[in-house]
């Protein structure tokens, strides 16, 4: 992961808000924090978008869903994987 340095401006509120996480502990500096928030928001848009996809899906009439095949066959890669995990303790 690159790391780009930038000189930016914040607000008083938003710096007050970037430093609180600092003081929490939470980051180490302000420009931890911001880069970690920034990350968090992305990742709770994708996370959102997701949801909503998952819920248009579930909606559906059950006529309108496709088959997924033996179930066996789709959780046969999970199912290896956690077996694997339990040899490994």
């Amino acid at each position: 992961m690159g790391v780009q340095k930038q000189s930016v401006s914040f607000t008083d509120t938003a710096y007050r808000y970037a430093k609180e996480f600092v003081e929490a502990g939470e980051y180490s500096n302000v420009s931890a924090a911001v880069s970690g928030e920034l990350a968090k928001a992305d990742r709770d848009r994708e996370r959102s978008v997701l949801e909503a996809e998952l819920e248009r899906r579930l909606s559906l009439p059950l006529d309108q869903w496709e088959p997924l095949g033996d179930v066996a066959e789709v959780t046969a890669g999970s199912r290896a994987h956690l077996e694997a995990m339990t040899k490994q303790h």
